[in-house]
């Protein structure tokens, strides 16, 4: 058997599980765009998930939950206009500075309150703050987090999505906010894109104008960058909590050696496990986020090279669409069982993020005279 034969039976029968549920819920999020075609994929891979399935699908399931998932974030970069990013101004990115410290600050203080784990705290705090699945599913890799926590969290990110579409334009009515207000408010506190599009158009429509519309779209555009310091902030701080993991084994190993074999055997086997374990498993190299790399590079070139509006269109579909092959793949990967009976901590965590982010956000605009 050629090796090619041999990593297609490796990995093809997981992928062409994932592309198939991906493939429905696809069609089902072009028809609730509401939704949207990730959550439907990672609940059709959840409920997929319960039928026993071989062995042989498992290889090709974790390479589209991890690597694929990245390969789609970067082909997102092709709808990133980076003047978009100077066309709001200075405005937004005040802002947004503030949203996001709100949305960190409050998934570490209310998540250590209601000891949600980390990495969990971590994913509802990006995705409320960035933009939703998208940020989550940019730092679940980086962060190593668990299948069953990204899934989590997605669900607790798209709970607020669907009240927001809903409650935002009421809300924006009552409190008299003007089209840019409103506009600067929905990209700034609604999570998901799709979500800030569908709550924007609905004001809009009101309005009618598309005013709000496309100052949101900017916005959230724009809040989309934050990926890129974010995920390389958090790769740093994953590096270093791996080295003081390791050199705290370390630590722990040259003392059980030198009780036994003296303390110059001690020393050698700490430095020994230091320079096989510690370069083996934790590396800058290896945790550093090198797909939002290419994510910014994608972002770049469809800014300043001449690439026809068809293919970057089709290159960002191409990523949307592998994005929900990466949510089918997690779902899978996911117990459905233990989610279920699991506390209501991580959505109390959520709605504690969402309003303080959309509370600042009101906040940031009354005190600069913006709303």
């Amino acid at each position: 058997m050629t090796k090619f034969m041999q990593i297609c039976k490796k990995y093809l029968p997981g992928l062409l599980l994932c592309f198939g549920i991906a493939l429905i819920a696809w069609i089902l999020g072009r028809q609730f765009t509401i939704i949207g075609g990730a959550v439907f994929g990672i609940v059709l891979g959840m409920a997929a998930g319960l039928i026993k399935r071989p062995e042989a699908f498992d290889t090709g399931i974790r390479f589209t939950s991890k690597k694929i998932l990245q390969y789609s974030i970067i082909l997102l970069g092709f709808e990133m206009n980076m003047g978009n990013v100077i066309k709001v101004g200075t405005q937004s990115l005040f802002v947004m500075l503030f949203t996001l410290s709100a949305s960190f600050i409050t998934a570490f203080v209310i998540g250590k309150a209601l000891k949600v784990p980390g990495d969990m705290a971590v994913l509802i705090g990006v995705g409320t703050s960035i933009c939703g699945g998208s940020a989550i599913a940019a730092t679940a890799p980086v962060i190593k987090a668990k299948d069953e926590d990204v899934a989590q969290a997605i669900s607790t990110i798209f709970l607020f999505n669907i009240i927001a579409v809903f409650l935002f334009p009421a809300l924006g009515s009552l409190f008299g906010l003007s089209d840019i207000g409103f506009g600067m408010w929905a990209g700034t506190a609604v999570n998901d894109t799709s979500s800030v599009v569908a709550a924007a158009s609905s004001w809009s429509q009101r309005a009618g104008n598309n005013t709000a519309l496309e100052f949101a779209t900017i916005v959230k555009l724009t809040r989309t960058l934050m990926i890129v310091p974010i995920t390389l902030v958090l790769a740093v701080y994953t590096s270093r909590k791996g080295r003081k993991a390791v050199t705290a084994s370390d630590m722990d190993n040259g003392k059980d050696a030198d009780m036994d074999t003296g303390k110059d055997s001690g020393i050698k086997a700490a430095r020994d496990n230091g320079k096989d374990t510690g370069k083996g498993s934790y590396s800058f190299r290896k945790v550093f986020p090198w797909f939002v790399l290419g994510f910014l590079a994608a972002a770049l070139m469809y800014t300043f090279l001449p690439i026809p509006a068809a293919i970057s269109a089709f290159l960002v579909q191409a990523g949307k669409f592998l994005i929900v092959m990466a949510m089918a793949a997690i779902g899978l990967n996911t117990n459905l069982r233990k989610l279920l009976t699991q506390s209501i901590r991580p959505l109390l965590l959520g709605l504690c993020c969402w309003t303080a982010v959309a509370a600042v956000s009101l906040l940031v605009q009354y005190i600069t005279g913006n709303l």
